[in-house]
């Protein structure tokens, strides 16, 4: 007890001053210890002697703490990538940042190793193939891959890569290479990168001297016969199209030369046709018919493989023309003569004079033919076919001149310009081309049809094409403009047949399957008039050069001859 005692004394030092001035009064300093002698003397009141206890610091007291049985463990960092307001994920400015991030990271692991839960070590686990993947991508985003598949597939040959997968597509092959190169770049192989360019650039290189020893051509070579077709159809066009503008010219300069009124006449003349003649025309249906160039014989053929010849305008039976063995899809008489060629489905066409003789057979498609079409000089015979070609045919000797291809469908209508430079051929992809016969190319590509178009046709004029098909329109297009200039909701069924009035082209008539023919003002391609009379669907039609009668063939078997001449007499009956 003594010695605890001992122990909780405080000891007091000497040289501090003591706190007891007098016998009767003590002061205590709280802030410190004061001199009495910079305290000015002052008389005290009387106050009883009170004896304090001494100033002793409170201890605190010890508190029992046990020693730890492990270290805290320290949770790392979280690494959060950006993440943008449409949830997509934001790169940052560098990939030094990241790197710096997980080796970071990978640093504090390695001087602090603590024990983690296995939740938290897939979540860092996760985290860091992601931001490897990351990685990666950017990487492989900063390559230079071949956009040229071919190129693609071949550095994937060598850098021992299968150059194509299942279902495997362009970009996706792609893909995969960038992805493939940014893995050697990132494993350190920048060798075999390297060798794997090195050959492409000597692969290519070696290319250049291989194509200058052995040149292809990227046309087939025609024959001699073909050429000398061009060179005859070019001068027949420059003559003929010199023509037609000088005559255009002198129409719109010549103050005596009426236009409107000729339009007026020639429309009032279309819209009094009437049904003239009624006759049946086969035991078949029929299919096509023609008039000849001077409008006194008409042809038809019909589905019995049988055409024939009549006289007009009494519609009497000339002849009759036998030889194909399948059913007979056209007919057309030759714009210079009484010549006339048929196609057939026995792939086959054949020309014949007007007492029905058969003079020449053109065979070489490769399915049944569609429609046929004289060029303006006589000399030629285009043929469309289902084999998806046209053909061109010499009318003197019977050879193949050209064989054209362009029509991803089959071919159905062909129609020649009047001046004998073009040609516009129409099919079953709903597309209608414009080729030059002098030089083989196809200058033009009418799209606007979304069905089938079966009827084509060039107007005198030089620069309106028509063109009619499944659709039940009929549209004009404008050369000039290569473009639709006019839109026709011409029928309620598909429409078979379209052809302009051959001699000016003042008018333009369409046949279809709705049992009717329509007449059209080429002014502004509004109805003049409707010829109904057809019990089936109409397969197609002719005018007549001077544009006084037009012609009709249907299902129904009968020939119909619509004519304005009986109107006009009719009006001088009156007038007498």
């Amino acid at each position: 007890m003594d010695a605890m005692d001992a122990e909780d004394e405080v000891p007091v030092s000497t040289s501090e001053p003591s706190t007891l001035v007098d016998d009767n009064s003590t002061v205590v300093n709280a802030i410190g210890v004061v001199n009495p002698q910079s305290v000015p003397a002052v008389i005290p009141p009387v106050v009883p002697t009170v004896i304090l206890p001494p100033v002793v610091p409170a201890i605190a007291p010890r508190l029992a703490v046990p020693p730890p049985l492990a270290p805290l463990p320290v949770r790392p960092p979280v690494l959060r990538l950006p993440v943008a307001q449409n949830g997509e994920m934001q790169e940052s400015d560098s990939d030094s940042d990241l790197e710096e991030m997980v080796s970071g990271r990978g640093a504090a692991g390695s001087t602090q190793e603590y024990e983690i839960s296995e939740e938290s070590r897939i979540v860092r686990e996760r985290q860091e193939k992601a931001l490897q993947e990351l990685l990666m991508k950017r990487r492989a985003a900063a390559l230079a891959v071949p956009t040229n598949d071919m190129a693609v597939r071949a550095r994937l040959r060598r850098l021992g890569e299968p150059i194509t997968l299942f279902g495997e597509r362009e970009m996706e092959r792609r893909d995969r290479l960038r992805m493939l190169m940014a893995r050697l770049d990132a494993e350190g192989q920048l060798e075999k990168l390297m060798k794997a360019h090195e050959d492409e650039e000597a692969a290519a290189s070696a290319a250049p001297a291989e194509e200058e020893d052995i040149q292809y051509p990227f046309y087939t070579e025609g024959s001699k016969a073909l050429l000398d077709a061009r060179v005859e159809i070019a001068k027949y066009s420059l003559v003929k199209s010199a023509l037609r503008l000088h005559r255009a010219r002198r129409k719109r300069d010549d103050p005596d030369e009426d236009v409107d009124a000729e339009v007026d006449w020639a429309l009032k003349q279309a819209g009094s046709l009437a049904l003239d003649c009624s006759e049946i025309g086969d035991d078949r249906p029929l299919f096509g018919c023609s008039l000849s160039h001077d409008g006194k014989m008409l042809a038809t053929c019909s589905l019995s493989g049988i055409a024939k010849i009549w006289s007009m305008p009494q519609v009497q039976k000339v002849s009759t023309l036998k030889g194909h063995t399948e059913r007979a899809t056209d007919i057309v008489f030759s714009p210079t003569s009484n010549y006339l060629a048929t196609a057939s489905a026995d792939k086959t066409a054949r020309l014949w004079n007007s007492e029905g003789s058969l003079l020449r057979t053109f065979e070489g498609h490769l399915d049944r033919l569609a429609r046929i079409a004289f060029h303006p000089s006589g000399k030629y015979l285009g043929t469309a076919s289902f084999d998806k070609t046209w053909r061109l045919w010499n009318v003197e000797s019977g050879e193949e001149l050209l064989l054209q291809e362009g029509h991803s469908r089959s071919v159905y209508g062909l129609s020649f310009h009047h001046d004998g430079s073009l040609v516009a051929s129409c099919g079953l992809d709903a597309l209608v081309r414009v080729w030059d016969l002098r030089t083989g190319r196809s200058i033009l590509s009418l799209e606007g049809h979304v069905k089938p178009v079966l009827g084509v046709s060039f107007s005198p004029n030089g620069y309106h094409l028509a063109s009619g098909g499944e659709d039940n329109t009929c549209r004009i297009w404008d050369l000039r403009q290569r473009r639709s200039s006019n839109i026709i909701p011409a029928h309620s069924n598909l429409i078979s047949q379209v052809k302009f009035e051959p001699q000016e082209g003042y008018f333009l008539a369409t046949a279809s399957y709705d049992m009717t023919a329509k007449v059209w003002s080429s002014r502004d391609f509004k109805p003049v008039k409707t010829l109904s009379g057809h019990e089936a669907k109409i397969m197609s039609l002719d005018v007549a050069a001077d544009g006084q009668f037009i012609t009709t063939v249907s299902y129904d078997r009968t020939i119909k001859l619509w004519s304005s001449k009986n109107i006009e007499k009719e009006e001088k009956m009156d007038m007498d």
